[in-house]
């Protein structure tokens, strides 16, 4: 199996395809490669894709410490040294798309270009800072486990194998590393590292609820592009995957 050496850690990852610009999918919290399989395969048949696992999942190494967002996005900085990647698309799911919004604004002559596939909060309310913090103490104590568990039932796949495939795949990661990527997510605010992006970037969303964030991240970033998927939950890319491929596919087509 193909693992990147990045600083003495060992990185899982996959690559296929050739040709056009090159797509670098970066999983969500606790989620591995497989979680943009379908996109995966779809854009090997016409591009160069590459897919990770993160530290602490799936295949690669998980050391005790390393894992905030600033942390996790050197890793990906690495991997690309290492593998030769150029100027890729940054697609990243929920956690990935903060990682690729920290990359966009703190190394900016890396992406070509950002996919936020139903990211985590890039500009969090004083409330879901509070909510994330409170969340990783829940992580770090006694009933760790069980209130993860609670929490990935609530991602709100439509179809019920679906559903108990990804509470399988995000109970898997280490409880330990769970948390303390909850923890990194807490501390972190990408207000003004988003504002730094200046590659072409699109916002896809599974809803449009009252708490939101489009508004607010089309004021930091006025030239994001926003698509909104159909019955699917937060992980639509699995879900409604020929929804995300279009719009990935009309956006790769218009705006690069």
């Amino acid at each position: 199996m193909p693992h990147a050496d990045v600083a003495g850690l060992k990185l899982y990852y996959e690559r296929a395809g050739s040709g056009g610009r090159e797509l670098l999918f970066i999983p969500g919290w606790c989620c591995d490669h497989t979680a943009f399989r379908p996109q995966f395969d779809h854009f090997a048949r016409s591009h160069t894709v590459t897919t990770i696992d993160l530290r602490g999942v799936g295949e690669s190494d998980g050391p005790e410490a390393g894992y905030s967002i600033p942390e996790l996005a050197d890793d990906v900085v690495a991997l690309c040294a290492e593998l030769g990647i150029e100027k890729p698309v940054l697609v990243g799911h929920s956690l990935g798309g903060m990682i690729a919004v920290e990359l966009g604004g703190r190394h900016p002559e890396l992406p070509g270009g950002l996919v936020l596939v139903d990211p985590g909060p890039i500009d969090p309310l004083p409330a879901t800072v509070e909510f994330f913090t409170g969340f990783a103490e829940q992580l770090e104590g006694p009933d760790g486990e069980a209130i993860r568990r609670a929490y990935v039932h609530r991602m709100e796949a439509r179809d019920e194998e679906t559903a108990r495939w990804i509470v399988d795949l995000m109970c898997a990661v280490e409880q330990p590393i769970a948390a303390a990527v909850i923890r990194g997510v807490s501390e972190w605010n990408g207000r003004d590292l988003l504002a730094r992006c200046e590659v072409p970037a699109l916002l896809i969303r599974a809803e449009l609820g009252p708490d939101t964030d489009v508004l607010r991240l089309r004021e930091i970033k006025p030239d994001l592009e926003v698509g909104i998927t159909v019955g699917a939950g937060h992980f639509h890319q699995i879900e409604v995957p020929e929804q995300v491929n279009a719009m990935i596919e009309r956006f790769l087509a218009l705006s690069l």
